[in-house]
C-alpha cells in the first residue's frame, strides 16, 4: 500500500481507536481525521474531541446520526423481524454500515486517501466496515491496524497507550470489549470468554438484574403504524425518544438480557452478553401484532425472509441488491401491521397482554365455541377427505402390496 497522506479514522475513544491515531502517524507520517458517529453512545462522547486531538488527530468530526440510525437501520430490521441465531437483535451489526457511510462522506469531503478502523482480525466488524466502504466508495484504501501491527492483545494495547500518555477506558483487571449505542450495549472478553462463567451482576449497565427488579409488574401499550412504533402509552414520541423511554422502562424491569455463544462470520464461535431492553420489547410487540394481521402463508414466508435478512445484516451485506429486494417485500407485508399491543413487564419477562388492530384477521364470529350462523362444520368433512387424499392413496397401495407379499 502506498503511504496515505490523509486518513479518516472511525474513532470511538475506546482502547483500539485511541492508540490507532499515534500508530498511524508513527507508521505513515500522515494526517489523521477522527470521525465519531453519534448513534446513542451517550456519556461516552464527553470530551471525545479533546481526547482525539491530544492523541494526535488534526481534525475531529462528531456527527449526530441517531435519528437516521433509528429510522433507516433499526426500524427496517425490526419490520423484518430479523434475529440472528434466535437471540441477537443485531445492535452492533446494523450500526457498522451507517458508520461506514459517514466515514465515506467525510473522506470525500476531506479528500482523504484512506479510511481506517479499529476492528480486529478475528471479528465480524472488519467485514461489515470494509464491505460497506467497498459498496459506497470502491476505490478507497482501507487500513486495518489490528491486521498489521505487532500488538497481540488488549493488555499490550493498554501498555502501548500508557507509553504514549493516552488515557483509555479499560484496565488490565477488567478489559471488557463493549459496544454501546441507542439500541444496545454489548460485552465481550475477560471472564466472559469462558462460556461456563455466569455474567456478574455488576456487568450490566442498562438493565437491572431480573431478581432485583420491582416485585410488581409494569404494563405498557405500544401503537404501531405499518410496522413502525409510534406511540407509547398513548403518547406519540419522536423515534429516538421512543427507544430511550423503552430502554428506561425495560431496563428497570430486567428485560432484554441475552447471553449468546454465536457463530461469527469468519468461522469461530464467540460469547457475548447483550443488553437490549427497548429492542426486546419492540420485537415482542411487533411480532404479536403480526400474529393478528398477517395471513398464514405471508407469515410463514416472512419468517424465512427474517432469517435471511438477519444473516445479511450480521454478515455486513447491508448495501446489497438482495437486502434492498427483501426490504421491498417486507414493506408490503407491513401495510396492515397497524394497531396497539399491551405488554406486561416483570422481572426480566415481557409478556403480551392484549392486542387490537383495525386489520385484524381474527374473526370471533367464525372461531367461537358458541353457536354461530357463519360456519357450517359439515364442510370440514369434504375438506379433510381431499386434504388427506394422498395419505389414503399411499396407505391403500401399501395395504394391497402387503397382501401380495411385496415390501
Amino acid at each position: 500500500m502506498d503511504k496515505p497522506k490523509k486518513v479518516v479514522l472511525a474513532y470511538s475513544g475506546g482502547l483500539d481507536t485511541s492508540i490507532i491515531i499515534p500508530w498511524l502517524k508513527e507508521n505513515f507520517n500522515c494526517e489523521v481525521i477522527a470521525v465519531t458517529v453519534d448513534i446513542g453512545q451517550g456519556e461516552e462522547l464527553n470530551g471525545l474531541e479533546e481526547k482525539a486531538i491530544k492523541s494526535g488527530a488534526q481534525k475531529v468530526y462528531i456527527i449526530d446520526a441517531k435519528k437516521e440510525f433509528v429510522e433507516e437501520y433499526i426500524f427496517p430490521t425490526l419490520k423484518a423481524g430479523a434475529i440472528y441465531e434466535g437471540k441477537y437483535l443485531l445492535g452492533t451489526s446494523f450500526a457498522r454500515p451507517l458508520i461506514a457511510k459517514k466515514l465515506v462522506e467525510i473522506a470525500k469531503l476531506e479528500g482523504a486517501d484512506a479510511i481506517a478502523h479499529g476492528a480486529t482480525g478475528k471479528g465480524n466488524d472488519q467485514v461489515r466496515f470494509e464491505l460497506s466502504i467497498k459498496a459506497l466508495s470502491p476505490n478507497t484504501k482501507i487500513i486495518a491496524p489490528w491486521r498489521m501491527w505487532n500488538i497481540k492483545s488488549r493488555e499490550e494495547a493498554v501498555d502501548y497507550a500508557k507509553e504514549r500518555g493516552i488515557t483509555v477506558p479499560v484496565t488490565k483487571d477488567r478489559p471488557y470489549s463493549m459496544d454501546k449505542n441507542l439500541w444496545h450495549l454489548s460485552h465481550e472478553g475477560a471472564d466472559l470468554e469462558d462460556p461456563a462463567n455466569e455474567p456478574q451482576d455488576d456487568l450490566y449497565m442498562m438493565i437491572t438484574p431480573p431478581e432485583k427488579a420491582p416485585d410488581k409488574p409494569t404494563y405498557i401499550e405500544l401503537y404501531f403504524e405499518k410496522g413502525i412504533p409510534k406511540k407509547l402509552n398513548g403518547i406519540e414520541y419522536d423515534s429516538v425518544k421512543l427507544i430511550e423511554e423503552l430502554n428506561k422502562i425495560g431496563g428497570e424491569n430486567g428485560v432484554g438480557i441475552v447471553d449468546l455463544v454465536e457463530n461469527r462470520l469468519i468461522g469461530m464461535k464467540s460469547r457475548g452478553v447483550y443488553e437490549t431492553p427497548g429492542g426486546t420489547i419492540l420485537y415482542i410487540a411487533h411480532k404479536e401484532l403480526e400474529y393478528l394481521t398477517l395471513d398464514k402463508y405471508t407469515m410463514q414466508f416472512k419468517n424465512m425472509v427474517a432469517d435471511k435478512y438477519a444473516q445479511l445484516v450480521y454478515d455486513g451485506l447491508w448495501f446489497t441488491t438482495l437486502k434492498k429486494a427483501l426490504d421491498a417485500f417486507i414493506d408490503v407485508t407491513q401495510e396492515t401491521v397497524t394497531g396497539t399491543v399491551k405488554l406486561k413487564l416483570y422481572k426480566g419477562n415481557c409478556t403480551p397482554a392484549g392486542v387490537t388492530s383495525p386489520y385484524s384477521l381474527y374473526n370471533q364470529n367464525f372461531v367461537t365455541f358458541g353457536r354461530d350462523e357463519v360456519y357450517n362444520q359439515k364442510d370440514a368433512e369434504g375438506f379433510i377427505n381431499l386434504f388427506g387424499l394422498f395419505i389414503k392413496i399411499k396407505a391403500l397401495m401399501e395395504e394391497e402390496n402387503s397382501k401380495k407379499g411385496l415390501g
